[in-house]
């Protein structure tokens, strides 16, 4: 599972500091593998974080602890809302070669809304 996180920064001092503060903390967690923190080379206050994890059960319990929901949070609580932040891996490329992952998306995932899982609240 991927996490991406784009942001608009204007003070890249202090959010570098605060981004790298908070790949520590995950990093620190099960299942976390790796982080990155970007720049873009086409617009100076365009950033991404990106965090990969071994699967979405290890995303949300490396958001769980206490010191990751007080500086962790926070920070990506500022990042642009308007796009998907969390991705699933569907295919991968490495020095071993290329490889298909199966789909984590429910069957019904397209059709049913936030809020809907276990049914609607109110008959259609």
């Amino acid at each position: 599972m991927l996490l991406i996180a784009r942001f608009t920064v204007t003070d890249p001092g202090p959010f570098a500091d605060r981004a790298h503060r908070a790949l520590e903390l995950l990093l620190a967690q099960p299942g976390c593998l790796r982080g990155l923190l970007v720049r873009s080379t086409e617009s100076a206050t365009a950033w991404v974080l990106t965090v990969e994890f071994a699967s979405v059960a290890a995303y949300r319990k490396s958001l769980s602890p206490f010191d990751v929901r007080t500086l962790v949070i926070p920070l990506l609580a500022e990042a642009d809302t308007t796009e998907p932040a969390a991705y699933e891996v569907v295919v991968e490329a490495g020095p071993d070669g290329v490889r298909r992952h199966a789909s984590l998306l429910a069957a019904d995932a397209d059709t049913v809304r936030l809020g809907e899982a276990a049914g609607p609240t109110t008959a259609r």
